[in-house]
């Protein structure tokens, strides 16, 4: 499921990592840069209705800048979820490791390709749309024009992470076949 997140142009040489009880694990070792993986729902911010859905499964393909900036954000969030932690420690626990400087500012160009058929997103949405997400430092969306009337573009600050996630609808899924516009919202 990993793999289905982009092309198989990359795909097929990127790192795979897998979820087990420690944490995220490498199945794969690659040789492009890209680390794919499936996210789960604690990577939503705290206040998302859909936080601790267990159904929730986010397939995304990262590139070198996001391996080194924005996939320690989630390995850090996915062990203290799997170590019982509340969302309030989350909060606390994820702040202090930036104070810390145990986790670094997210990279210049970081992007993630969520273009897999095979994600479950929400309830709301399901799979959603085939996208591109690009992790820059936390900043005001509408700045940068997304969730204004007709923008193609949506976006989401998180705090805690101290990113702001820009996702841009593509037309194609990883399999290269045509998106049918009935995704939902996300």
């Amino acid at each position: 499921m990993a793999r289905s997140a982009a092309p198989e142009s990359i795909s097929k040489d990127a790192d795979v990592l897998v979820l087990d009880r420690q944490g995220y694990q490498t199945a794969s070792k690659g040789r492009n840069g890209f680390v794919c993986l499936v996210q789960r729902s604690w990577t939503a911010g705290l206040d998302n209705p859909e936080f601790w859905n267990p159904k929730l499964r986010a397939p995304i393909c990262l590139n070198l800048a996001a391996g080194r900036s924005y996939l320690p954000l989630n390995v850090k969030r996915t062990k203290l979820v799997l170590a019982g932690k509340s969302k309030e420690q989350l909060s606390v626990q994820m702040k202090a490791a930036f104070e810390a400087k145990e986790l670094p500012a997210i990279e210049p160009g970081a992007i993630g390709y969520m273009l897999s058929k095979q994600g479950y997103l929400s309830d709301r949405g399901g799979h959603w749309h085939p996208h591109i997400m690009n992790f820059v430092p936390q900043t005001e969306p509408a700045g940068w024009g997304a969730n204004l009337p007709g923008s193609p573009i949506f976006a989401f600050s998180d705090p805690i992470d101290r990113v702001s996630v820009f996702l841009i609808p593509v037309g194609k899924w990883s399999d290269g076949s045509p998106d049918s516009g009935d995704g939902g919202s996300h």
